[in-house]
C-alpha cells in the first residue's frame, strides 16, 4: 500500500503533464501512487499518461469524461486512492523534490487533518519565479480563508485519507474556488489545516487558464461565503478588503483588465483601510501598482507586473 495517493485531474494538458509527473517521480520519498483522472482530453494527454504508466506502474489513468476537476478529484480520492494520505496536484504545476518527505514529517509530528507549504508563481521557467505565497504560523480559520486563501491551489494540499472520508469531498457544482469552499467546510467541521514553512509547489500562472477566469472566481467565492455563513461566520470587512487586494494582484499578474485591477484595489482600500494594508507593504504596493498600471503602456505594464 502506498503512503501517498496523488490525484491529478487532467484535461488537454499535453504541454505540461510530463513535467508534472517527472516532478513527482523525482521525489525523495518514493512510496506513492499517481492517479491521473482524465476529463475527456482531445489532445495527447491520455497517450502521454499511458506511456508513463507503462514505464512506472505507480502511475494510473482513469476516465471521468466531462464532469469537471472537482468530480475528477472526488473520483480519484474516494474510489481509487489507497494511500494513508491524499495529495492533490494540477496537471501543469510542479513539486519541490522534498514535498512528500516534508509532508509526512508534518503528519507524523502533529494531529493536523491537512497541510500545505509555500508556493512560487511562474509562467514559463520556475527558476524565474519572483512572487511567493505567505504561509501563516497558525492553523487556518474561516476568517483567514475568506481573506486570502494561503494554500492558493489544490496542488499544495495534502489530507489524511481518514479526514477526507470524515469531512467529504468537493462540490462538483463549483467550477472555481472549489478548494476555498472545501477548506471552509473542513475548518467549519472542526478540521485542523496547518501550513508548513517550506517552498513546496511551483504554480504555473496562465493568462488563458481557469485561474484567469476572474468572473468564475467571484461566483465560486459567493458559494464559499454561503458555506461560511452556514457555520455562523459572516465576511468581516477586513477579509473582504484582503480578497479585493488579492483580485487586484491577480489581475496585475495576468497582465490584463487593468481597470478591473484598479477598481478592486480602490474598493478594497475603501472597505477597510486597515485590512487592505495588512501587511502594510503588500497593501501599499498593490494599490500603487494598480493605479500606476492605468497610465503605463501595455508592454511596460506586462514587463513590470506579470509573473
Amino acid at each position: 500500500m502506498p503512503v501517498f495517493s496523488i490525484v491529478i485531474p487532467c484535461f488537454n494538458a499535453e504541454e505540461t503533464i510530463l513535467q508534472t509527473l517527472e516532478s513527482i517521480r523525482a521525489q525523495t520519498f518514493q512510496e506513492w501512487e499517481i492517479i491521473c483522472v482524465d476529463d475527456g482530453s482531445t489532445d495527447l494527454t491520455r497517450n502521454l499518461i499511458s506511456d508513463a504508466a507503462a514505464r512506472d506502474r505507480r502511475i494510473k489513468l482513469a476516465h471521468n469524461v466531462g464532469k469537471g476537476p472537482s468530480a475528477a478529484r472526488n473520483l480519484g480520492a474516494t474510489h481509487l486512492a489507497s494511500g494513508t494520505y491524499i495529495a492533490f496536484c494540477d496537471a501543469d504545476d510542479l513539486w519541490a523534490i522534498d514535498k512528500l518527505a516534508e509532508t509526512q514529517n508534518v503528519f507524523n509530528a502533529s494531529n493536523v487533518d491537512a497541510t500545505f507549504g509555500q508556493i512560487a508563481f511562474f509562467q514559463d521557467d520556475p527558476k524565474l519565479a519572483q512572487v511567493f505565497s505567505t504561509v501563516p504560523s497558525k492553523a487556518l480559520s474561516i476568517q483567514t480563508l475568506l481573506g486570502e486563501n494561503p494554500a492558493c491551489t489544490m496542488s499544495n494540499i495534502t489530507i489524511r485519507s481518514s479526514s477526507w472520508a470524515a469531512f467529504g469531498g468537493f462540490d462538483p457544482a463549483v467550477v472555481h474556488n472549489e478548494d476555498l469552499e472545501w477548506l471552509i467546510r473542513i475548518v467549519g467541521q472542526g478540521g485542523i489545516i496547518q501550513g508548513h514553512q517550506s517552498l513546496q509547489v511551483w504554480y504555473r500562472s496562465s493568462p488563458n487558464g481557469l485561474s484567469a477566469d476572474l468572473t468564475a472566481m467571484e461566483i465560486g467565492r459567493a458559494h464559499a461565503i454561503r458555506t461560511a455563513q452556514s457555520f455562523g461566520v459572516c465576511v468581516p470587512s477586513a477579509a473582504e478588503a484582503i480578497h479585493k487586494r488579492y483580485l487586484a494582484r491577480r489581475a496585475l499578474r495576468l497582465g490584463h483588465n487593468r481597470i478591473w485591477a484598479a477598481k478592486n484595489a480602490c474598493v478594497g482600500f475603501l472597505q477597510s483601510p486597515k485590512g487592505f494594508m495588512s501587511p502594510p507593504r503588500r497593501g501599499a504596493l498593490t494599490l500603487a501598482a494598480a493605479l500606476l498600471n492605468l497610465a503605463l503602456p501595455r508592454k511596460i505594464s506586462r514587463a513590470f507586473f506579470t509573473d
